[in-house]
């Protein structure tokens, strides 16, 4: 079992299998270069999947895939194969745009996967061109239908912004609902690579417009979960992420591992620890040990609160958010 050294169990790794990502949204990396990290830099799937064995062996219960996006990693069914067959009791999720999904919705859930997280954060196809610079909504919809045919649980993201997709809070909730797919509400993260001029709407705004039209309950915190969670009267759950409160990171149980090996404590935090020299030269214990030092100095909370609050210069695209 991994614990830190707030007596917090840590049983979750999300895994970054590369940082190249075929939308350029306006929260994350409107103006970065269709570029990527050179192949000879990039861990393999074996060489991920000899950590994950050893993350798995050490108690991590959960793994998330995700990226940039993860599908434009070519045999991402197989690397997901490799890690349900060592396990099959793991938790088995990724995080997609789903873009690419249709076509991949079916090999993914026979290699073990369970569920994916699909961020939709707009419903029209001109707002989701503005967003992600780039006319992507027809195929999105069509991958998440593709999704939830083939049996992969589905959970919505939405990033609400004044002045782009405030208007549409409801709708999105609403097409969840109607579908089965639960549904979290993110404030936005600002960071050093989105576009300035983004005005993301809080928690209050969130509740003050979902509220002219429902009636909800507060249901706080379930579990390790960072959403907080509100129920409607017909049991209808939905979920506000609110990174700059204090309880998004009381009972974190992550860590992130990006595609070229850095074992990363916090999703805020800069620092990180590699595992890639010990993986490639088969040191178990080397990177066994690596992964402890990061759950020993995994920080109580990340720094985007308080007075002394900072803008993250963490590359949302390098660990998945």
């Amino acid at each position: 079992m991994l614990i830190d050294s707030y007596d917090r169990v840590v049983d979750y790794l999300r895994v970054s299998v590369t940082e190249r990502c075929n939308f350029r949204c306006q929260y994350c990396m409107p103006e970065k270069p269709f570029s990527w990290v050179p192949k000879e830099n990039i861990l393999s799937f074996e060489e991920l999947f000899e950590f994950m064995k050893i993350a798995i062996d050490e108690g991590v219960k959960k793994i998330r895939i995700t990226g940039g996006e993860p599908l434009l990693r070519e045999r991402l069914d197989v690397f997901i194969k490799m890690i349900y067959d060592y396990e099959p009791s793991i938790d088995l999720a990724m995080t997609t745009n789903a873009y690419l999904l249709k076509g991949t919705a079916q090999r993914l859930k026979d290699a073990g996967l369970q569920r994916i997280n699909v961020s939709i954060d707009t419903l029209k196809p001109d707002v989701a061109m503005r967003i992600a610079q780039k006319d992507v909504l027809k195929n999105v919809l069509e991958g998440v239908n593709e999704a939830l045919k083939v049996g992969l649980k589905v959970k919505v993201n939405m990033v609400p912004m004044y002045g782009m997709n405030a208007d549409e809070i409801i709708d999105v909730l609403e097409y969840s609902k109607e579908r089965g797919m639960s549904i979290r509400f993110i404030e936005y993260m600002e960071n050093q690579y989105a576009d300035k001029s983004i005005s993301g709407l809080k928690s209050e705004k969130l509740l003050e417009i979902l509220s002219a039209k429902y009636e909800f309950e507060d249901e706080g915190f379930d579990g390790s979960s960072p959403s907080h969670y509100f129920r409607m009267k017909d049991g209808y759950r939905f979920g506000i992420i609110e990174p700059y409160e204090d309880d998004f990171c009381k009972k974190c149980n992550r860590i992130r591992l990006t595609a070229e090996g850095q074992l990363i404590p916090c999703l805020y935090f800069d620092e990180a620890m590699s595992i890639a020299e010990s993986i490639k030269k088969g040191d178990i214990k080397g990177a066994a040990a690596v992964l402890k030092e990061v759950i020993r100095t995994k920080p109580e909370k990340n720094r985007w609160g308080g007075d002394d609050a900072e803008m993250s210069s963490r590359a949302f695209y390098e660990t998945g958010g």
